[in-house]
C-alpha cells in the first residue's frame, strides 16, 4: 500500500487545514471531471438507440440515414423528426443527454430570434447564432482548462530547464542568460500574440506554440535563485568530489529543492494561461471561430447588450474558475512553506 513520508504527510494536512483550498480542489476536480464527459452531458446526438430489436450507440457510431430506412447516405440527424419517426415505427427509442445539444448545435425549433433568452429548452439560453450557452459553457471550460494545463506543464519544463542551466553554471552563462531574460521579458507579449495569431492560421496547437514562446520565463527566476544558493552546499561539493556528473547532480541533488518553491507557483501559471487565451478569443484573435470559447461568449455579451445573459455567464464562469485555481494555489502554498503547521494553515 501507498505510503506518505513524513514530510508529504506534513504537507498534505497543511493542504487540507487550508479548508478554502481543499475543497476548492474537490469542486474544480468534480467540474473538470464533468467537462472531461461533456460528450455524455450535451451532445446532439442520443447515447443509445434501440432499432428493429438492436441497440446502437450514436455517440461512438457514424450511422447513416439510410441506416433507419431514410434516403440519405450521410449521417443521421437525430433531431430530425422524419429520423425519429423512422426509428419510432420499429418500435424504437433513443436515450438523450441531459442538454440535447452540442457546442455548435443551433436550435432551428426555437420560436425566438436569436440571440434567445433561457428557457426551459436553452437553460442559459442561446447565443448570437442560436447555439445553446450551457453545452458551450461546458465544452469551453474543458477546452480552457487543458489549454491552460498542458501550456503550464510545457512552459514549467522549460523554464525549469532554462532556470537550472543558468543557476547551477553561472558565470558568463548566468550573465548571457539574464541579459537575453531582460531582453525577452520586455517585449510586449500580448501584443505580439496579437500580431502573430492574425498573421498565421488559428488553431489549438499553433496557439499553445505562440503562447509557449512566452510563458516559460515566469519560473526561470525563481529556479535559478534555488539552483544558486545549492550549488555551494556541502552535499553538492561531496558529489563533485567523487566525480559525479554536473547533470547527475543537478537532476538528483539539486533539482528536488527547487520543486517546492516550483509547485507552488504552478497554480498561479494556470491562472495567467487562462485569462491570456480568455483574452486573445474576446478580441478574436485566439481559437478558431465556432471553438467553444468563453472569451468568445463574453464578446458576444458585449457586442449584444440587450441579451444580458452572454455576458452574465461568461463573467460567472471564469470568475469561478479562476477563484478556484487561485484558491487551489494558496492551500498548495501553504503545503509546502515549512513555517507553517497544520494548526497555523
Amino acid at each position: 500500500m501507498f505510503q506518505l513520508s513524513p514530510m508529504n504527510k506534513r504537507r498534505w494536512a497543511n493542504f487540507k487545514a487550508n479548508r478554502r483550498g481543499y475543497w476548492s480542489m474537490w469542486l474544480f476536480l468534480a467540474l473538470f471531471l464533468v467537462t472531461l464527459c461533456a460528450e455524455l452531458v450535451a451532445n446532439d446526438k442520443p447515447l443509445m438507440v434501440k432499432y428493429d430489436g438492436h441497440y446502437v450507440f450514436p455517440i461512438v457510431e457514424r450511422l447513416p440515414e439510410t441506416y433507419f430506412g431514410g434516403d440519405f447516405k450521410t449521417e443521421a440527424d437525430y433531431r430530425d423528426a422524419y429520423v425519429q419517426k423512422l426509428i419510432a415505427d420499429k418500435d424504437g427509442w433513443m436515450i438523450w443527454p441531459a442538454i440535447p445539444y452540442s457546442y455548435d448545435t443551433i436550435n432551428y425549433d426555437t420560436s425566438k430570434p436569436a440571440p434567445a433568452a433561457p428557457s426551459t429548452t436553452n437553460w442559459l439560453g442561446t447565443d448570437d447564432q442560436g447555439r445553446d450557452v450551457l453545452a458551450r459553457v461546458i465544452y469551453g471550460f474543458r477546452l480552457s482548462v487543458m489549454f491552460g494545463l498542458v501550456l503550464t506543464v510545457l512552459g514549467s519544463v522549460v523554464g525549469i530547464m532554462a532556470g537550472s542551466v543558468q543557476g547551477y553554471f553561472g558565470g558568463k552563462v548566468d550573465l548571457l542568460f539574464q541579459r537575453f531574460l531582460e531582453v525577452w521579458g520586455s517585449l510586449p507579449v500580448l501584443m505580439i500574440l496579437m500580431i502573430m495569431s492574425s498573421a498565421i492560421v488559428p488553431g489549438f496547437w499553433t496557439l499553445l506554440g505562440l503562447m509557449l514562446l512566452f510563458s516559460w520565463t515566469s519560473l526561470v527566476g525563481v529556479v535559478r535563485a534555488e539552483f544558486l544558493r545549492a550549488r555551494n552546499f556541502e552535499y553538492v561539493r561531496a558529489a563533485k568530489a567523487l566525480g559525479v556528473g554536473d547533470w547527475t547532480i543537478m537532476r538528483r541533488h539539486v533539482l528536488p529543492n527547487a520543486m517546492v518553491a516550483t509547485m507552488t507557483m504552478m497554480p498561479f501559471i494556470l491562472v495567467g494561461a487562462l485569462t491570456t487565451l480568455t483574452s486573445l478569443d474576446f478580441l478574436g484573435l485566439g481559437l478558431p471561430a465556432g471553438s467553444p470559447s468563453l472569451g468568445e461568449l463574453m464578446a458576444q455579451g458585449k457586442n449584444n447588450l440587450q441579451a444580458p445573459w452572454l455576458g452574465i455567464t461568461g463573467f460567472f464562469v471564469m470568475a469561478a474558475m479562476l477563484s478556484l485555481v487561485v484558491f487551489i494555489g494558496e492551500a498548495v502554498r501553504d503545503a509546502f512553506d515549512p513555517r507553517k503547521t497544520a494548526e497555523e494553515a
